[in-house]
């Protein structure tokens, strides 16, 4: 089976020799074999894991991104950052802590973002609308 994993900004690896995938979704954990079913999931943070002809497992470290399954022989992954390694524990335990404390960094400043656009709409309104026992000014 192909197997493309890559950012906006490079491929991280292309392989033909990937004879099982397991990925992460919302779901739980899941496994793609050669012949699967046509199949698209935005995946977790997590690692994923492919296995090659010689029965040698890899890892990569992806923050979360879509994964699609085309023809039961191609499977994509499209992701905003990828890290690959031969060490599993390193990948858990360094890259997906970081990959979740950007993640958590990101969703604070969108939810201040959205609090501050929120209060500017608000004094927008409060400065339009007219005070109690005056007339509107009309031209």
């Amino acid at each position: 089976m192909r197997l493309d994993i890559t950012t906006p900004f490079t491929r991280v690896l292309r392989t033909e020799d990937a004879v099982h995938v397991r990925g992460e979704d919302s779901s739980g954990a899941f496994g793609i074999l050669q012949g699967h079913a046509d199949f698209l999931t935005v995946l977790a943070i997590s690692v994923l894991t492919w296995r090659d002809g010689r029965g040698c497992e890899h890892y990569v470290a992806v923050r979360g991104g879509m994964l699609s399954v085309r023809d039961g022989s191609s499977v994509s992954v499209a992701t905003p950052e990828a890290i690959a390694g031969e060490d599993l524990r390193r990948l858990e335990a360094d890259v997906l802590t970081r990959f979740q404390r950007q993640l958590d960094e990101e969703r604070a400043a969108h939810t201040a973002a959205q609090r501050l656009h929120l209060a500017a709409i608000r004094q927008i309104m409060r400065l339009l609308r007219p005070e109690p026992g005056h007339a509107p000014r009309v031209g």
